[in-house]
């Protein structure tokens, strides 16, 4: 009755879904705003530690010269 050919057009869609939505997942970029978080850059942590009161003014100054000659 069925000689494999009457299904063909609704498995190759099923392929093509699949390789889509896997190429979709793994190849989503991290930094879309909303979508995962944001890559915090070395200076946005320390002005965070100087913030919370974890370091002091000259700790921050010395280690922001560090950052800012990188």
């Amino acid at each position: 009755m069925h000689n494999g050919h009457h299904f063909w057009g609704m498995h190759m869609f099923w392929w093509v879904f699949w390789v889509i939505m896997a190429i979709w997942i793994f190849a989503t970029p991290y930094d879309i705003p909303g979508q995962r978080t944001k890559k915090e850059t070395p200076l946005d942590i320390l002005k965070k530690r100087f913030a919370k009161g974890e370091i002091t003014k000259e700790e921050f100054d010395e280690k922001k010269k560090i950052i800012d000659k990188n």
